[in-house]
């Protein structure tokens, strides 16, 4: 018998955008920046990664190398990023 699964993905148990929001705030705040770069892969695998890169202007290869756990992304992909998820920057 062959049992199939599925990769894990939190942000597909959080239900209102306040936590999602709340979870990727704390990943922006840990000590290890690829913990934020990881979150918004998640976040970009739940809305559709080929939706963010049309949106974002990215080809998907490029999101992909962005977002992987030893992706170096620019500030300004971040920023196209998080602006097609929906996601709001701020400096507090």
């Amino acid at each position: 018998m062959t049992i199939k699964t599925t990769p894990y993905n939190p942000f597909d148990y959080f239900e209102t955008k306040e936590e999602i929001n709340e979870n990727l705030n704390n990943a922006f705040m840990d000590d290890d920046p690829r913990i934020f770069i990881i979150a918004l892969g998640y976040l970009t695998r739940k809305k559709g990664r080929t939706k963010v890169a049309r949106e974002t202007g990215l080809n998907r290869e490029s999101l992909y190398k962005s977002l992987a756990e030893d992706g170096n992304p620019k500030f300004s992909t971040i920023s196209r990023i998080t602006k097609a998820l929906g996601c709001r920057q701020a400096v507090i």
